[in-house]
């Protein structure tokens, strides 16, 4: 058998444990991975981004839609910081990737060399479940596998780093003997069930409760007939994190949308008003959107035993996953036969449904960017895969789109970092290249990253089988959602030195790349939009003129808020009439009469 190099074994390694692509940038500190891609006929699939960082947040993306391990690769130095923004989306979001990343020649640490960083200490905070250097081929296997275990494992960011000439050596296993370690593939995650005990405690407290709050994250995906059978036989609503979105269909008629800022009137009415609360897979962080910590008896579920007991005094933490706590638990419920409580939920549902509709008719200037996602939303393809940037995108996503079928979404939950929502969309094209995918995007962010990338799905389009990534871009010029934050949270009025951004036509970029580029600057423009580029043949850019001042309005806000905020900008801000007549026609469809 030719000899291999550490660089070869890598390599193998990964293509072993399954994976088909690995998301990087290249650079004299992985010459010897390079290399060793050229003689594997590019086996594992390497994906070059634009940037580091993208590279990490494409692999992201990746993992959060395929369910596999993400695997990223850098080099030394520059390279290797640039990953950590995106590894810490993973971190934060409790999703597994691995990184592997160069550094500079064992001979030369400790020199202050050219690209020389301790990336041991760079690295530990962000991998802190598992980084390690290897500095022998020995190591290899073991430190590689251990990496890919614990991020699976721990739903984690792990590092791998490769001295340079390390990466060239020749490949020498570990033996059978004394200091060496073995490694060996494979993990098969334990269905994990509380013990009957635990059951029978959760199970009296949910059953004594008589108005019923179930509030699911991201954990609970995969557990939707369990989360809808629990909800039936308590006779529940079920609010979503924002990361759980597509956990339950918001067709069902109790299922009360995303909670929080971003979130919905019946969700934190329903938490206003519940006796009982039910967690499910999630770690939301912020408690003023639950029940007063007086008022409810309290369950929580999660498979990590690390997360629970947070955010809420629950009297029950059931250790498990979801599906498999729930399967357990629903024996032990009796079925609620009083239906007040879940039929005040459905007509609140029903009514919100309805103000956001009117709320999305409403004129503006030129476009409310609520009537783009309105009109998106009864046109998604039923396996559609969307993906949302951080900012003023993230409000509409969270509350004006409709998720049904085998709709999948996400974005960055926990970091909220600017600039996933196109290399997220380009990781979920890896995954399921067979998909629709859509890109909800402020255009702060596409121009911090999504135009770059677009780069990216220039290069790689034409190898999906199904060629739609469509890329919407609210084009308003202004970092809008740290504008509303200032205004609401601040009391100042908009700094347009920070605020304002300059005038891009990204269609015309588009265009240029040879994509489906759609300017869309009057309403009646966006339903034709929304249906070219969701039947194009190639990936499309939606450039639509939105209006900065409709507000993103918190699901509590009363009119004494929002007349504060008004007051606030009224000397300085330059948007402030347009904010007020936007403001309080916005605000003023929760009041007037509705259809139903």
């Amino acid at each position: 058998m030719p000899t291999q190099t550490v660089g070869d074994y890598v390599l193998r390694r990964l293509r072993q444990w399954g994976v088909e692509y690995v998301f990087g940038y290249p650079g004299d500190g992985i010459n010897g991975i390079m290399a060793a891609w050229v003689r594997a006929g590019n086996e594992p699939r390497f994906v070059q981004s634009r940037h580091e960082e993208m590279s990490a947040l494409e692999a992201v993306g990746y993992a959060k839609f395929s369910g596999r391990v993400g695997v990223c690769a850098a080099t030394s130095g520059p390279g290797a910081i640039h990953l950590l923004n995106g590894l810490y989306d993973a971190k934060l979001d409790h999703v597994p990737v691995v990184a592997v990343v160069g550094q500079t020649n064992r001979g030369a640490m400790g020199g202050s060399y050219q690209q020389e960083i301790d990336l041991l200490s760079l690295y530990k905070d962000v991998a802190s479940d598992y980084v390690q250097m290897v500095t022998v081929p020995e190591q290899l296997p073991n430190v590689l596998d251990r990496a890919i275990r614990v991020a699976t494992a721990r739903r984690t960011a792990t590092a791998v780093i490769i001295p340079a000439d390390v990466q060239e050596l020749d490949y020498v296993a570990p033996g059978h003997e004394f200091k060496m370690v073995p490694s060996s593939l494979g993990l098969t995650q334990p269905g994990q069930v509380p013990d009957s005990d635990a059951l029978g405690r959760a199970a009296e407290v949910l059953n004594a409760g008589e108005r019923v709050a179930i509030l699911a994250g991201a954990g609970a995906r995969g557990a939707a007939e369990e989360l809808r059978r629990v909800a039936e036989l308590l006779g529940a609503g079920v609010a979503k994190a924002l990361l759980g979105k597509d956990v339950l269909s918001d067709e069902l008629p109790y299922v009360t949308g995303a909670i929080g800022l971003l979130g919905t009137r019946p969700s934190y009415e329903m938490m206003a008003g519940c006796d009982t609360l039910l967690t499910v897979g999630s770690s939301f962080p912020y408690t003023q959107f639950m029940p007063e910590l007086d008022q409810a008896r309290a369950v929580q579920i999660d498979i990590d035993p690390t997360l629970v007991g947070m955010r809420y005094p629950y009297e029950v933490n059931l250790v498990g996953d979801a599906a498999t706590t729930l399967r357990a638990l629903i024996p032990l419920l009796a079925e609620r036969t009083d239906r007040c409580w879940r039929e005040r939920i459905e007509s609140d549902v029903a009514r919100w449904w309805e103000t956001m509709r009117m709320q999305a008719e409403l004129e503006a200037d030129p476009i409310n960017p609520m009537r783009l996602f309105s009109e998106l939303s009864e046109r998604l393809p039923e396996d559609a895969i969307v993906t949302a940037d951080s900012g003023s995108a993230a409000n509409w996503y969270a509350r004006n789109l409709r998720f049904r079928g085998r709709m999948r979404g996400s974005l960055s939950g926990t970091l909220a970092t600017m600039g996933p929502g196109v290399p997220y969309g380009i990781g979920a094209k890896f995954a399921h290249p067979d998909r629709p995918v859509i890109v909800l995007e402020g255009d702060g962010a596409m121009q911090m990253n999504g135009l770059a990338e677009l780069i990216t799905i220039k290069r790689y389009w034409q190898e999906w089988s199904d060629p739609r990534l469509v890329v919407a871009v609210l084009h308003n010029n202004d970092l809008n959602q740290v504008t509303w934050e200032m205004r609401a949270m601040q009391g100042a009025p908009k700094f347009a030195e920070s605020q304002s951004l300059p005038e891009v036509s990204y269609a015309a970029f588009a265009r240029g790349l040879g994509l489906d580029a759609i300017a869309v600057d009057k309403p009646d423009e966006i339903v034709p939009a929304w249906e070219r580029a969701l039947g194009a043949d190639r990936p499309s850019v939606l450039d639509v003129r939105c209006d900065p001042n409709v507000p993103p309005i918190p699901p509590h806000a009363s009119w004494e808020q929002m007349k504060d905020s008004a007051l606030s900008m009224a000397h300085g801000d330059e948007d402030r009439w347009g904010v007020l007549k936007q403001g309080v026609k916005t605000k003023l469809q929760e009041f007037l009469p509705h259809r139903r």
